[in-house]
């Protein structure tokens, strides 16, 4: 092992001035493909790195799976140094690598093994001064406490004296028109001053602002603050959805009243849950550090999981609360469920309510038809037919329509003319018949 104070035989940072450096993105998700085309398209060789061997075959054919990067761009990227592959022996020379890969729970606990996969990967082809940087959301202490060690003992070289090693936490947010990578400010870290100017350099190619912060551990807990904002502030206003229902006031009416203050509040609006892989479950890793480390609950996250898990229930009761309205059971009602995704306008349906929504009708005897154009490969329960686009026919003939996720390519005005019955989790506001029911 290389002595602490050796000096760097070479100099990454200019390698990343003048875009010579050697970049590797391990992950080529909704997060680690964009990296790898930003990367490209400022002028730097480019591998992808991918697992999943069809992943890599599609992307190395042009075929992009993710809606924030067009097939052309990703062919773009092709003609220049980009290539995906799923070659461990492809990391050998890299000089940045960037870790961008999942952090599922496991039966509500942080599952880190792609990680540690990574990082055992990268340790053999590891070289004094490279660069590796996490953008993996996790709790506070992974980039020092789990993965130097693992990169050190796989290499033989030391953290910060022979090697670079940063945290920059992903932004990324699929199918937003305004943001993207390029211009959202980008947090950076690194487990000392060289690896912080390393990290700041590199990010600073292809994006706007860079944020500094002391160190990895600020950095990868302002990413689970963003996170727990949101989930905590969502399940405020479910709950309140819920509370207001009942009282026979409307929830969205007076949200948007409060949302018309000019300071000191911002707004939320009610959903049937939370979906995609930050909110379901990066606020839970900042729960299972405290609890683990500190003995201590971490009691707002652990409310705002209570009623946002619950939401996919909450809504089956509406289902069967405007069924019984008609004199329907939902065992033998037909229920035409629109979107499947988390979010509009993407494909990406990981932790999504559609599931437990789908699951629970199912398992009351409803006989359910899902629709989605983005979502190709759904998860759905093997009873359930899948469409790609609504039509009269198939709404008329359904005894109630269940808005999940409010795509915009849905015709609202179709749905409101042909639906039977209308529960809106999403507050279109185009449709304001009386037949249409809002969260």
């Amino acid at each position: 092992m290389l002595s602490r104070g050796t000096p760097m035989p070479s100099n990454v940072l200019d390698r990343i001035h003048d875009r010579t450096a050697q970049i590797v993105v391990l992950g080529q998700g909704y997060v680690g493909l964009v990296v790898a085309m930003r990367a490209s398209e400022a002028g730097f060789p480019v591998t992808g790195f991918e697992v999943d061997e069809e992943r890599a075959r599609r992307l190395q054919a042009g075929e992009s799976f993710i809606e924030d990067v067009p097939d052309e761009t990703l062919r773009a990227a092709l003609d220049r140094d980009y290539r995906a592959t799923t070659d461990p022996a492809a990391l050998d020379g890299f000089d940045v690598a960037v870790v961008s890969v999942p952090t599922p729970l496991r039966e509500t606990l942080p599952d880190l093994s792609f990680i540690e996969d990574a990082g055992r990967m990268l340790a053999p082809h590891l070289r004094p001064d490279t660069l590796v940087v996490l953008e993996s959301t996790t709790y506070p202490g992974t980039t020092e406490e789990l993965l130097a060690p693992i990169l050190e003992d796989g290499s033989g070289l030391k953290a910060g004296a022979d090697f670079l090693l940063g945290y920059s936490p992903e932004r990324i947010d699929p199918g937003n028109p305004q943001f993207g990578l390029h211009n959202t400010p980008k947090i950076v870290a690194g487990v000392d001053e060289r690896s912080l100017e390393a990290v700041s350099a590199f990010f600073g190619a292809f994006v706007e602002k860079v944020v500094p912060v002391p160190g990895c551990g600020e950095a990868e807990l302002a990413k689970i603050i963003e996170n727990t904002f949101r989930h905590v502030n969502i399940a405020l206003v479910n709950e309140i959805a819920m509370f207001a229902h009942d009282l026979g006031i409307d929830a969205t009416a007076a949200i948007d009243a409060a949302a018309t203050k000019p300071f000191g509040f911002m707004k939320f609006t009610p959903g049937p849950g939370v979906g995609g892989h930050c909110l379901p479950i990066d606020p839970s890793y900042l729960s299972w550090r405290v609890k683990q480390h500190l003995g201590e609950n971490f009691r707002f996250i652990e409310l705002a999981n209570d009623i946002n898990e619950h939401m996919p229930h909450y809504v089956v009761q509406r289902v069967q609360a405007l069924l019984n309205r008609d004199r329907k059971a939902v065992n033998g009602s037909r229920i035409v469920i629109l979107g499947l995704s988390y979010k509009p306008n993407v494909g990406d349906a990981r932790e999504a309510p559609s599931g437990p929504i789908i699951e629970r009708l199912c398992s009351l005897g409803a006989t359910v038809v899902a629709v989605d154009p983005y979502v190709k490969h759904p998860q759905v329960h093997a009873s359930v037919e899948v469409k790609s686009a609504i039509d009269e026919e198939l709404l008329a003939g359904a005894d109630l329509t269940l808005i999940v996720t409010d795509h915009d390519v849905f015709d609202y005005g179709l749905v409101q003319r042909a639906s039977k019955r209308v529960l809106d989790t999403r507050n279109r506001r185009e449709m304001t018949a009386a037949h249409v029911e809002r969260l």
